[in-house]
């Protein structure tokens, strides 16, 4: 194992190694229940052990050569290749996630059922702004009963509204197939999309505590078959699915997908696969989610150094506020967890864009205002550059010495460095007040307007768009009107 780029440490070497060995001891000592007929044949065959009491278990020494064996330094494509997303570098990833089922509407506060035109919406809107880098579904299309409807539905909405990377679930593995048969389309036939994959299979496999997901892991066999990259999503909450303790939430969550881990690579050694361990924190007061707080840093920055001991390829959630509406608690709940998860050196920060009342809720201002943050955050994470150059001796002694004992001179290229966002107030009071002094959210909600009004993206041609159609029929019910056709 080799510590791995991260730029904050929540964890000593000595708290990295003890929270291995306990993964290692609950994987070999207490295993999983609930383990199907396949995914037991073949994580058997790779060394698993299933005991008298159903439970499968798996020996340190299999775990760690699943671990040596597992894929890195691949990448997450887009359907442009601007979008391709490289993992195991330097760089950090923003973008969407989640499965809320409410719309928020910033300019009543009022939440409703999310609509498939919401997630479509919310697709094209990800498309045009810099900083959400990829495109997980966030909403669930209540107005879609059918679960094969919504997952079709759902890939259709995403794969026609962004070109950046998609990640999406399904309900049950039969509904791999069809999909498959989408993406194969708009990639130009299974060849091309098995060697640029632009979808990937969110997977929640486990159910905490250490139970194997029946459904899920049919999914996961369909879709490592399919070629789709998976996330291996184990979400236990502490204090009610995972330990109170964050060491010991953070031991359960790591041995939960190492776990995945294990099955992805007895399935096909190196598969891409993305260590995702994913902890949620709770208020001890009400027992609730608590994905705003400073326990929820903690605990992506310390599962982000537990990937980088096992150099595998991560993601986790921040940016995930309990405030149900875009104001001063989102920005500093969204503000810090996602500037902490950047510098923990997480590859994929998901629910970083969008996401409001512990998940419950998405609202599309608050996707434009987070991209805003989310260059914040990057700006942060490029630190400072220090050279002979930019140390600026002699531009010092000139202002000083012989000059005007001021820089509002200097060099132009230096201040264009500097990171400009697009919606932040950064005007004098007086201007503001003859401006009207509109609020960010209202700025927001103006440039939503705008886009949602004339950006609709034309990368997949109407012909193909048609066969689509005529292939699904009427499981297809975004209908063109709806996408400025």
């Amino acid at each position: 194992m080799r510590p791995r780029r991260s730029q904050l440490t929540v964890l000593s070497p000595s708290d990295i190694e003890r929270i291995n060995d306990a993964a290692l001891h609950l994987l070999e000592q207490v295993g999983f229940s609930d383990v199907t007929p396949s995914g037991a044949e073949a994580m058997t065959r790779a060394g698993a052990l299933v005991g008298a009491d159903g439970r499968i278990r798996f020996p340190r020494r299999m775990v760690l050569a699943s671990i040596d064996k597992a894929a890195r330094g691949f990448t997450l494509f887009g359907q442009d290749s601007s979008h391709d997303l490289p993992l195991g570098t330097a760089r950090v990833h923003y973008g969407t996630a989640g499965a809320a089922v409410q719309f928020v509407e910033a300019e009543t506060g009022l939440y409703r059922e999310a609509r498939l035109q919401d997630l479509y919406d919310a697709a094209r809107l990800a498309e045009s702004l810099p900083h959400i880098h990829f495109f997980q579904r966030p909403m669930v299309a209540r107005d879609i009963a059918d679960p094969l409807a919504m997952d079709i539905n759902t890939l259709y909405a995403c794969l026609s509204g962004t070109t950046k990377h998609v990640g999406t679930s399904f309900a049950v593995r039969e509904h791999v197939a069809p999909a498959l048969d989408m993406v194969h389309m708009v990639a130009g036939g299974e060849a091309k999309f098995r060697a640029r994959p632009f979808v990937s299979n969110s997977n929640a496999f486990v159910i905490s505590p250490m139970q194997f997901a029946e459904q899920a892991c049919g999914v996961l066999e369909a879709c490592v078959a399919g070629g789709l990259p998976i996330l291996l999503l184990a979400t236990g909450q502490a204090g009610s699915t995972a330990p109170q303790s964050l060491a010991g939430a953070v031991a359960q969550t790591v041995a939960e997908v190492l776990a995945g881990l294990v099955y992805v690579n007895a399935l096909k050694p190196g598969h891409p696969a993305i260590f995702g361990a994913w902890p949620f924190a709770s208020d001890p007061r009400s027992g609730k989610m608590a994905s705003g707080s400073a326990e929820q840093s903690l605990l992506a920055a310390a599962c982000a150094e537990m990937a980088g001991f096992y150099d595998l390829p991560c993601g986790s959630g921040a940016g995930m506020t309990e405030a149900r509406l875009p104001d001063i608690q989102s920005g500093y709940e969204k503000g810090m967890t996602e500037v902490m998860a950047g510098f923990a050196g997480l590859d994929l920060v998901y629910e970083a864009a969008g996401m409001h009342a512990s998940l419950i809720g998405f609202c599309h201002e608050s996707l434009i205002l987070d991209n805003d943050l989310i260059g914040q955050c990057l700006r942060c994470l490029e630190g400072i550059e220090v050279t002979g150059e930019t140390l600026s001796l002699d531009e010092i002694a000139a202002v000083c010495v012989d000059g005007p004992r001021h820089y509002l001179a200097s060099d132009p290229v230096a201040r264009d460095q500097r990171y400009r966002p697009a919606l932040a107030d950064r005007s004098g009071s007086q201007q503001r007040e003859s401006s009207g002094w509109p609020s960010i959210v209202e700025r927001a909600t103006v440039e939503k307007n705008r886009l949602l009004t004339t950006f609709f993206p034309r990368h997949i041609p109407k012909t193909m768009d048609e066969r689509i159609r005529a292939r699904f029929g009427d499981l297809i019910q975004l209908p063109r009107a709806a996408m400025g056709l």
